[in-house]
Parts: C-alpha cells; structure tokens; sequence
C-alpha cells in the first residue's frame, strides 16, 4: 500500500484519535474508513448511510471468510 503525508486540521486528527480509540481502530485507520465512506456516499449519493456502512461490513466478513452460502429451498 503506498502511503502519502498530508496535512489535515487538528480538530479532526482529535476527533479521529477519540472515534479510533472507541471503535478499536489506530487514528489514520479511522481517516481511512471515514474517507472510505465518504468516497462510497458520493458515488452512490440515493444510498442511505446505513446500508452503505452495512456494505463495509458485508465486504470484511467476505474478506474474512465469515460468510454462509445462502440457499434458496424450493417447494416441491
């Protein structure tokens, strides 16, 4: 993964450094998964945010293997 320096306001460095802290994430991580987000709302701008962060969710439990087949029983 290339990495970048970049210059961000202190008030978000802060507030990325407490959010990452309650959701087990380092600082740059939480700027990530925001800008993660970010990117995902302005593509799909008639997305709810719920169902855009329950895509990420979807996408790390596939990446994780942490996924069931889903099967569809037909009557007979």
């Amino acid at each position: 993964m290339a990495t970048a320096s970049v210059r961000l306001d202190q008030d978000l460095v802060e507030k990325a450094t407490i959010m990452g802290k309650a959701l087990n994430r380092t600082m740059p991580k939480q700027i990530e998964h925001w800008a993660k987000i970010g990117e995902m709302m302005e593509d799909n701008p008639d997305l709810p945010y719920e169902f855009v962060k329950q895509a990420i969710i979807s996408k790390a439990e596939k990446e994780a293997g942490k996924l069931e087949p889903y099967l569809i029983l037909r009557e007979q």
